[in-house]
């Protein structure tokens, strides 16, 4: 008996957005999806992602190209994406939408909301947006961001990440193994079929 995959991602990274749109599809058996907090990641690790440094064009239209290629929306990137785009509430509610089995349709939305209306998901309002598109009451959600338990265990999870040896998002831990990048789930998924 294997266990389960686990995907590993954050809200703020387009490519956990494209991992996201199809991972489902491309395991034999949907993963878990477990949010982590990348900015904790990077700290811990110390390098600079992509998206923070000067030369990020080739990246952002890697991920328009891949977009548009798989049929998705287009890509609208929020304005001051990713330093003025922080999404440690979205990914609180995330948590929470674990809890509560609304995981996969919530940051599903919440990446559309971020990746294909520009919307930062900094905004308490956008965040409620994506909720209301899986039935999350607005109320309870707000609550939640604010929980203490929540917010531990979002801090549990990304420890645990780490802990794992995950160094970027997405990445997806397959019976010990780890693989990181969207182009590198058809590989993650062979590896849980055998």
């Amino acid at each position: 008996m294997t266990d389960r995959p686990v995907f590993y991602y954050d809200l703020a990274s387009p490519y956990s957005w494209l991992a996201a749109e199809r991972i489902n599809s491309v395991f034999p058996e949907p993963p878990i999806w477990r949010p982590i907090s990348y900015g904790f990641v990077i700290r811990h690790t110390g390098v600079t992602p992509w998206s923070m440094k000067p030369e990020r064009e080739p990246d952002m239209s890697e991920i328009e190209r891949r977009a548009q290629e798989r049929g998705l929306l287009d890509v609208r990137w929020p304005e001051g994406w990713p330093l003025e785009t922080p999404t440690l509430t979205a990914m609180r509610a995330a948590t929470f939408a674990a809890e509560i089995g609304k995981v996969v349709s919530f940051s599903l939305a919440a990446f559309r909301q971020m990746f294909n209306a520009g919307r930062g998901l900094q905004e308490l309002d956008t965040v409620l947006l994506a909720a209301a598109a899986c039935e999350i009451h607005p109320n309870a959600l707000k609550q939640a961001v604010e929980r203490q338990a929540i917010k531990d265990r979002l801090k549990e999870a990304t420890d645990e990440a780490i802990e794992r040896g995950v160094t970027g998002v997405p990445t997806v831990a397959v019976n010990g193994q780890l693989f990181w990048g969207d182009d590198r789930l058809e590989e993650a998924a062979s590896a849980a079929g055998s």
